[in-house]
């Protein structure tokens, strides 16, 4: 059986350089002060974001960010199986750019980093999955994707966007999950859930695709490198103003990339409420 116990972040996080991988598309170069050692499910925090992002209510300097595709805010999280991120999902208040298995141990995985800078003028966090790999320690397939916060304390007190960028999506699933040469499966989610009790409305969001088979890969219905909600094809904006995250309609003739989960938890079938313990 595979552990997957909370591991302290200090212990995990080391300073290092980036992984040689092309970054073309809309992935940005930058947010690689700190790589995060090679592993499989571990996460590392508290992480200073640099600026203050009120998320549902809730104002947060600091967060946590786990190898497995995603941040979450007052606490780490290790949970590698995709169970969505609508009225499915329990657990912390999370932001998801690709919430699947990733295992950066194997021979030539990019490894996670993360840091500050600044993108779209402003200040930001950011953190880079490089050419990743997936579990347990497959190479074959590689995903390079990012999650950027931008500082928008100038709109007002606490606001923020969040960018999601991709540029290369060959997996979507580890071999715990139910896939098979990272296919198939409880395959990835995409989106954010302010981790409440009850999951009231307009928490929880997640990109359509989400769970779906095949959906996000490279050449897919519902790539993520060719989506869009904002007219850049591989990138994802999301506004976050009071505390609440603003969900625009995408630009005229671009294909809606995103469902409100609200009316569309019954997609989240019961494979993704499965909770696998992994074998060796």
């Amino acid at each position: 059986m595979k552990l997957h116990s909370i591991i302290s972040g200090l212990a995990v996080a080391a300073v290092a350089l980036l992984p040689t991988v092309a970054l073309a598309g809309t992935v940005a170069p930058g947010f690689a002060g700190t790589t995060f050692a090679a592993n499989d499910d571990q996460f590392t925090g508290p992480i200073n974001l640099g600026f203050s992002a009120n998320y549902f209510g809730t104002t947060y300097t600091q967060t946590y960010l786990s190898n497995n595709g995603y941040i979450t805010f007052g606490a780490g999280q290790t949970t590698f199986t995709p169970t969505g991120l609508g009225a499915a999902y329990s657990g912390l208040p999370i932001i998801a750019p690709f919430f699947a298995d990733v295992d950066t141990r194997g021979a030539g995985s990019g490894l996670t980093s993360y840091g500050t800078g600044t993108y779209a003028g402003h200040n930001a966090f950011g953190v880079t999955w490089p050419g990743v790999g997936y579990y347990s320690q497959a190479t074959n397939k590689l995903n390079t994707f990012q999650l950027i916060l931008t500082d928008r304390s100038d709109a007002g007190a606490g606001d923020f966007d969040i960018y999601f960028n991709y540029n290369q999506i060959q997996w979507e699933t580890g071999n715990a999950d139910g896939g098979s040469n990272g296919l198939g499966g409880d395959s990835a989610a995409a989106g954010f859930n302010a981790g409440i009790p009850g999951d009231p409305a307009g928490t929880y969001f997640q990109i359509l695709g989400s769970l779906v088979n095949g959906a996000f890969l490279d050449g897919g219905p519902d790539s993520l490198v060719a989506g869009t909600n904002d007219g850049t094809p591989g990138q994802f904006l999301f506004q976050v103003r009071g505390g609440t995250i603003i969900v625009e309609p995408p630009p005229e003739g671009v294909p809606e990339p995103i469902t409100l989960t609200v009316f569309g938890a019954g997609l989240v079938g019961a494979a993704a409420l499965r909770r696998r313990m992994k074998k060796s």
